[in-house]
């Protein structure tokens, strides 16, 4: 008898015990942050969470950010004479500089603990094992005629995809709007760099927004490098329905201002229309994403107007 109490004072204990241990929760883990792969012209990047402290290096990724709503922690600048585009400028508040397109300071980056970097390896190629030890790096290929696929490679770098998808929708029903307007219009795109006058072709930034906008391009402009360069003897090859052109700088603007001032240029058909339009350098060349390309947008929907 006496074991047998014993026996049920113990199992009675053990029961008290477990009952016990079940009403006491387990401490909360925090949540993984969830993280995603991403694809790019590097290989593959594994990137966790919402980025926080991004670093762009080049200005279609800078622009790109800023219409996702992200102000980067540092860009780079064109070059070292020059500053931020204004509309880039605006948006992006004070961004710390480390270097220019192409060179950027690597100290100046890793002092900054970022989370995210992005370029291309047309600008940083050589600098991507560097880049990539320091933060999650995504590449794009290359820029300019790309800055769709770069914008969507960003957004996804960002998690901000579905946003992106809806930005760009957008932007090509703006553009079609646009086109309604063109008539099949030949558009010519001419940009003055020191030392050089650049023809621009299809294969361009600017190129793949005036296709959008439904401007055809004359028969010498329909090629996919992004440039063909001319001397002031070949400017007659710049000629189209409308000629819009830009300088990229104080050098440039004086060669451009000899040129425009040149029987040569009187010759244009375009310009003996009224139809040989200054634009800005800082949107329709050096932009090379969506908040460039509405302004660009902007600028055409006027131009179509006075027509």
């Amino acid at each position: 008898m006496l074991r047998h109490r014993r026996l049920i004072a113990a199992l009675s204990a053990a029961f008290a015990l477990g009952v016990a241990g079940c009403g006491t929760p387990a401490p909360e883990q925090p949540a993984p942050a969830q993280s995603r792969l991403v694809q790019h012209a590097k290989g593959q990047t594994t990137i966790a969470g919402t980025p926080q402290r991004v670093v762009v290096l080049d200005t279609g990724e800078l622009d790109s950010v800023l219409a996702l709503g992200v102000k980067p922690v540092a860009t780079v600048l064109p070059d070292a004479n020059t500053q931020l585009q204004p509309y880039l400028a605006q948006k992006a508040g004070n961004p710390e500089i480390v270097g220019t397109i192409g060179s950027p300071n690597l100290e100046k980056i890793a002092a900054l603990k970022p989370d995210l970097i992005l370029s291309s390896k047309t600008r940083d190629d050589e600098h991507y094992e560097a880049l990539s030890k320091i933060a999650p790096t995504v590449f794009a290929q290359t820029v300019g005629k790309t800055w769709k696929e770069n914008f969507l490679l960003d957004a996804d770098a960002l998690g901000k995809r579905a946003e992106a998808d809806r930005i760009l929708a957008e932007y090509q029903a703006r553009a079609a709007e646009i086109g309604k307007q063109a008539a099949g219009r030949k558009v010519s795109m001419l940009r003055f760099i020191p030392g050089d006058i650049r023809l621009y072709n299809k294969g361009s930034f600017i190129g793949t927004i005036l296709a959008d906008a439904g401007f055809n391009r004359p028969d010498n402009q329909l090629g996919d490098k992004t440039f063909t360069k001319l001397s002031r003897e070949q400017i007659s090859q710049a000629d189209g329905d409308m000629l819009f052109y830009a300088a990229y700088g104080d050098n440039a603007r004086q060669q451009m201002s000899q040129v425009t001032s040149s029987v040569q240029w009187t010759t244009l058909g375009a310009v003996r229309a009224g139809q040989a339009i200054e634009v800005p350098d800082d949107t329709w060349y050096l932009g090379l994403g969506p908040l460039a390309a509405d302004l660009v947008l902007d600028d055409l929907e006027k131009f179509v107007a006075k027509k």
